[in-house]
Parts: C-alpha cells; structure tokens; sequence
C-alpha cells in the first residue's frame, strides 16, 4: 500500500470535501481518503499495483474541483500559511463589499416605506424602471463577489450532492431572475401605458432578498474562516519551540551552526537556560531539565551521562555535553507537529443539519417548482401565470430562515459562553460538544496548579517546625532546582528569617549541603541520607506514606541525625473535584492522563474519584489514547494545557485548553476555558447541549414555514378558491420564518449553567 498527499482546491463547504472523498473513495484499489478542508490537501492510502496516482488526480478533476501532487511534506509550509491569510482577506472583502451594498439596496427598496428622504427620480410610478434599475446595478456587486455560492451550488447540483450553497444559489438567484423579469414587464407596462402593470411588478422587485442571503452568509463564512486560521497559527508555534541555532563542538572548536546543518553523532554544548534542539544523549556533564512542554511532569528531570534528552525541552541547571541521536523529522518534536497535522486532517467535517435537509428538500423544490410551471402551462394558462407559480415556489423556499437557523444560535450560544469566560472558536466544536460521553484530563497544570508546593513541614524531635522551615529554606536558597525554589517560596510565605550559607555544595542528583552558623547540614533524598549515615528511623515511614500521596519528601539532618522532612507536590486545583462530580453527573465518563509517576497518579486518582488514569505517557501515547477512544465508538473531549497535549487535543472531537496553558495548546483547541477553572467544562458540554436543542427547533420551524408555504405558491388552491400567493408574499412568509428563527435564537441569552 502506498500513502500519497495531493493538493486540492475548488473546495468551499464540506459537501464539497465530502464529494471529493466520495469520489476518491469508490475508485477500486483505494482503502482510505481524508480531504482536509482547511489546508485543501487530501491523503489518500491506496495500493498502487492496481492504482495509478495520476487517475487518482483525474477523477478529482472530473469531479469538479483541480488536484495536483503535495510539493512537500514539511509540516508547514509558508505558502499555505499565506493561502489561508489570503482566504480570510478575501472572504473579509466579500463581506465589506455585500454588507455596503446591501445596506445602499435596503435603503432604495424600502426606504420610501418608512418615509425617509428618497431621491425624487425614484419616486413615482413614471420613475419605476429607473428605480427596478438602479436597485438592479446595486444588487449585481454583492452578486458577483458572491459567485463562488452560484459556482459551487449549481455544481453540487450537477453531481447531486446539494449543499446549503445550492440552497443559497436556487434562492437568491431565483430572486433575480424574477426580479430582471419584472424589470422588462414594468419596461414594457411604461410603453404601452399600462400603469397597473408597472405598479404591480414595481412591488415585484427581490433583489434586496436576494443580497440580504448572500452578505448573511458570507459574514459566518468569514467568521469560521477566522477561527479555522487558528490551526496553522498552531503548527507554526511548535516548531518555534526549538531553537534555530545550536552550538556544536568540531575540531576540537565550539561552532555555533543552524540546527538544520547537524547531522547524527554530533556533539551539542548546552548551557543554562538553553533550548535543547535535538534528541540525545548526554555523554558529559549534568543539569536538570524542564521538560513540562512535552511530558507534563512538572519537575524538572535531573540529567547526567548515558540519559536521553529531548528536542525543545530547557535546560534548568547545569552544563552539558550530549551526543545527537535524533535531527531532523526524527525529533520527538517533529513527531509532535506530525501528530497534530494527522490529527487535524483526519478529523472529519461534521455534517450540518441543514445541509441533510436541503439533500432532500433541494431536488423536491425544484421538482415541485418545475412541475408546477408545466401543469399550468398544460392547463393552458399563460406563460406568465405559469412563471409567476414557479417562481414562488423556489422565492418561498429561499434558505433564509434555514441559513440562519444554526449560525444565529451558534452566535448567540458563543457570545454565553464568552460571558462565563469559556472561549468557543468554532462552530463545528459546539455543536460536537453535546454529544460527549468521555472526558479526558490531563494532570499537570490542569488537574493541578502545574508548579510545586510546599504540603507538608514535618519537624522531629528535636526543633520545631519554623526552625525546620528556616533551616530548609536557608539551606536552599543558593539552589536552583525546582523543589528548592517550592521551599524558598514557602520561607517567604511565612516570613522566615533567613540565615547565611556558606561551603555550599549540590550533590546532582541527590540532594545539597552547607554550613549554617558553624553547623554542617544536608538536604536531599533517602539515597543522599544513606550515603551520609543518617539513620532516619519513623520519619522514613512517614515519607513513604507522604510519596504513597504523590508528595516528593525531602530529609533535612545535621551530620548527625535527621532534623525533619518538607514535602513538595503539584496540588490539585480546588475546583478540579466539584468539576469532576459535575461531569459524572452528565453521565460522562472521566479519564486522566498524565506523563507523571503511577505512584502520584494513583494519589490523585484516589483523591478525586476518578475511575481510570494512565500514567507516564509520553504525548504519542495520549494521541494514541483518544484514538483508542475513539475505536470504542466514544465521542471525546480532551482537556489539557500544555504543548505535550496539543496532538490529543487535536485528535479529540473537541479540544479544551485552559486558558493559562501554552499557546500551542491553546491554538490546537477548540475550546479554550479562560478562568482556568475545570468547572467550566460541564458548563461547555450544557451549554452544547441548550445550543443544539434550539438549533433543532429552528431549523424545524424553517423547514415547516417554508414547507407549509409551498402547497399555496404551486396553486394547489388555484382551482377552489382562487388563491395564488404573489411572490410578494412568498418573500413576505420568507422573512417571518427569518424572524422567529432570531426571536427564538435568543431565547438562549437565559442560558444558566446547573451547578
């Protein structure tokens, strides 16, 4: 089997992406396709003994859009960065443009209405065709930014696949023709004196219909143009986390070369505070290694000769030498930045409700539409009759009501949850939300507070607790590890006075030591302990017992016994349980994962009520998590806020940063929580579910209006009653159905979260 990436363009919504993965999927030799609509690429996995790329490439183009070969398959390229900024630009000038000339229309067309000051040569039934015309030249700009709905709606057409573009298409376009119809018959009612005529027709004008659907639905076209822009931005931001630059020894020199120049067996001086650009490992030297972005523990790694360092991770403390293993895409980093490409493309387009409907209510309109016209013809009524019935049918089942019905309740559901500070970048992310049966948490940062604290002072017999903490925390303060900054932290917190140091020496690894007043003292773990002699009698059952919490203790002694211990660990955030209880109470199953010990996970596991947690997982392994969910039939939710869980967060169904994550977990989300509290994700999964619901009714009371409606326009009362409706009234019964869909979107407005 062969995996090949083509580059395809043409496409608008996704039908359109769904329609080349039709297409591509029935060819025979082909056993997977994803279309990502975003970047415009599409994989394809196909055996190539039986499959021929370049037919692969025919049959897109046959389907209507243009596909060539992927050039590259670099994680970002800068052309696409550019093609999606110059997608936003230029859907934001479509908008400018329909909104400017819309208003100008409303203003001709309706103005008189309400008695505003109207230019006198449009007023007057012996100035109609001057008004039919000029309301006619203000519609064809909005018409023709906007072809790109007639080119796509028409072609979904063609290859019966109708899309909301085609309902947009049939609509406002049907609302032109009759309008230039109107135009020649109001022409014709002047020349003949015939001023009925031209009074009836001048009210016969649509072309404000029909601007009004197009500029609509082009300003949520750029709005979700912008929030899909995010994804690139996100990309781009992992591959700024390693440095360009990286000083290497050659020839017995320290050259500092770029780090697309290393080559395998290299050997990297790192200092303090430095980015690590490659995998390795350390042949001489020792530090510690912060490697949050990528594993999520939130204490730094002591590092020495013979272990492994990671791309992107930063040096804390310490120099050293190390040996690259990994360059290149072989990074741990690339692997990353793949991931989350994967993730992304593979992520299928959800397909709207309305876009369901209009596959059916589509060809039925235009059947009943064009069946109509023929009878009366048939009946032998005029040819004029005859249109005037066509027309209204296709006027009143104009996709207003039924375009607006989901972004008029997406916009108000995300303007709620800006107010309970939970940002919403998509659409396509709330309306997945309220089918979510799974939620996944990491721990650091989000679970917890993501840095060390002091939780436990416990002193022995012989001083007190403050002495300990003065002892501690003096002791410590010339450090930099991680751990000794907690209990510096905690010396300040309580106000201690701290003491000088002097002989001070820090043993990698293990722990410290130094004299204080005279008084030779030691910090560190039980392995530093056992090397000194410290006999540590019941405090080691009790550190024991605080490590069984997920707590790190730490021994303090004189050279002759032990003094005390201080316990650091990454509290658990205070909302993180009520949180937790919410979500079970949705019926939500919880999982944590985390690139922690098990012996900490299982701490907090307990602590919280969780059922399930997997610990130390590297970030493919949380990846591979979602997918695993995912294989179950589960709809999944990942939550997390550092760069280790971008590829899960964008594997997931919805992804939910916290909002004082990192950049890169945040621009891989498709939500971002941004009052940090977990609390706000069954508020989420609630206010999906609110959304939804009113998306439901409003696209049923679309549909019913519309539906109702046309029975009248065909003329089915004709006969009985005389009853035909002008397409006056169709626009009329048009725009009700638009205005209850608003009334009823903001309803949502009394959105209130159940505690």
């Amino acid at each position: 089997m062969k995996k090949e990436k083509f580059n395809v363009t043409g496409m608008t919504c996704s039908a359109c992406s769904a329609s080349v993965e039709k297409a591509v999927g029935h060819m025979e030799g082909v056993s997977s396709v994803n279309v990502n609509l975003l970047s415009n690429n599409m994989t394809v996995e196909y055996d190539d003994s039986v499959l021929e790329a370049n037919a692969i490439i025919s049959t897109v183009n046959d389907a209507g859009y243009s596909a060539s070969f992927a050039s590259s398959n670099a994680p970002v390229q800068t052309s696409e960065a550019n093609q999606v900024q110059n997608d936003i630009d230029e859907k934001k000038y479509r908008t400018i443009v329909s909104m400017i000339f819309m208003v100008l229309l409303m203003y001709v067309a309706m103005g008189h209405m309400v008695r505003l000051p109207m230019p006198s040569f449009l007023l007057g039934v012996e100035n109609a065709a001057t008004m039919a015309l000029t309301q006619f030249l203000l519609a064809l700009p909005v018409i023709y930014v906007n072809r790109q709905y007639y080119q796509t709606g028409f072609k979904t057409l063609w290859h019966r696949s109708p899309n909301m573009d085609s309902l947009i298409a049939i609509g406002s376009g049907a609302a032109v023709v009759y309008g230039v119809f109107a135009m020649f018959r109001i022409g014709w009612g002047l020349g003949h004196g015939d001023f009925d005529l031209v009074m009836r027709y001048s009210h016969d004008l649509y072309f404000e219909s029909a601007t009004m659907i197009l500029a609509l639905i082009t300003l949520g076209k750029y709005l979700e143009a912008r929030s899909k822009g995010r994804t690139s931005d996100a990309i781009a931001k992992l591959i700024d986390l390693a440095p360009k630059v990286a000083t290497v020894i050659r020839g017995g020199q320290e050259v500092e070369i770029p780090v697309v120049d290393l080559i395998e067996g290299d050997i990297i001086v790192i200092k303090p505070g430095q980015s690590i650009p490659v995998d390795g490992v350390i042949v001489e030297g020792s530090s510690a290694v912060d490697e949050s972005a990528l594993t999520g523990e939130s204490i730094p790694v002591a590092k020495g000769v013979g272990d492994k360092v990671i791309s992107a991770t930063i040096n804390k403390s310490g120099a050293f030498h190390f040996k690259a293993t990994r360059i290149g895409d072989d990074t741990t980093l690339a692997q990353i930045i793949r991931l989350v490409e994967e993730a992304s493309s593979s992520k299928a387009p959800i397909a709207k409700m309305a876009d369901k409907i209009s596959g059916i209510f589509v060809p039925v309109v235009i059947a009943i539409a064009i069946t109509a016209f023929v009878v009366w013809l048939l009946l032998g009524y005029p040819f004029e009759f005859a249109l005037t019935i066509g027309i209204a049918v296709l006027v009143i089942s104009c996709p207003c009501a039924l375009g607006l019905a989901t972004p008029v309740a997406i916009m108000v559901g995300t303007g709620q949850g800006a107010l309970h500070g939970i940002l919403i970048k998509s659409a396509e992310s709330l309306e997945t939300a309220h089918n979510i049966d799974t939620v996944v948490l990491d721990k650091t940062g989000t679970i917890t507070e993501g840095k060390p604290q002091v939780t436990d002072v416990i002193a022995g017999s012989t001083l007190s607790k403050e002495k300990l903490l003065t002892i501690g925390a003096s002791l410590e303060k010339p450090s930099e590890h991680p751990l000794a900054e907690a209990i510096v932290t905690k010396g300040i917190e309580e106000n201690i006075r701290f003491e000088q140091v002097n002989d001070f020496l820090a043993v990698a690894g293990k722990g410290v030591r130094g004299t204080i007043k005279e008084q030779v003292y030691l910090a560190g773990n039980l392995s530093f302990m056992h090397d000194n002699g410290i006999r540590l009698g019941e405090l080691e059952r009790q550190a024991d017992e605080l490590a069984e919490q997920g707590k790190t203790p730490m021994y303090f002694a004189s050279t002759t016994e032990v003094l005390g211990i201080i316990a650091v660990a990454d509290v658990v955030k205070p909302s993180s349980r009520p949180a937790i209880q919410r979500l079970k109470h949705l019926g939500v199953d919880v999982v944590m994962l985390t690139g922690d010990n098990k012996r900490t996970a299982e701490a907090i596991r307990r602590e919280l009520g969780i059922e399930r947690v997997i610990a130390e997982v590297l970030p493919e392994d949380k990846e591979r998590e979602i997918r695993n969910l995912h294989e179950q039939g589960k709809t999944v939710a990942m939550v997390g806020d550092g760069v280790n869980d971008a590829p899960a967060l964008a594997r997931a169904d919805v992804g939910i940063a916290i909002g004082a994550g990192t950049d890169v977990a945040i621009e891989s989300a498709d939500i971002v929580l941004m009052k940090n509290d977990l609390n706000d994700v069954p508020t989420a999964i609630q206010l999906s579910k609110a959304t939804i619901q009113n998306i439901k009714q409003n696209l049923f009371w679309a549909f019913f209006y519309n539906s109702m409606g046309i029975p009248l326009a065909a003329g089915l009362l004709y006969p009985f009653f005389g009853w035909k409706l002008n397409p006056m009234y169709a626009a009329a019964a048009m725009s009700l159905s638009s205005i209850f869909v608003v009334s009823n979107a903001l309803r949502l407005r009394r959105f209130n979260p159940k505690k």
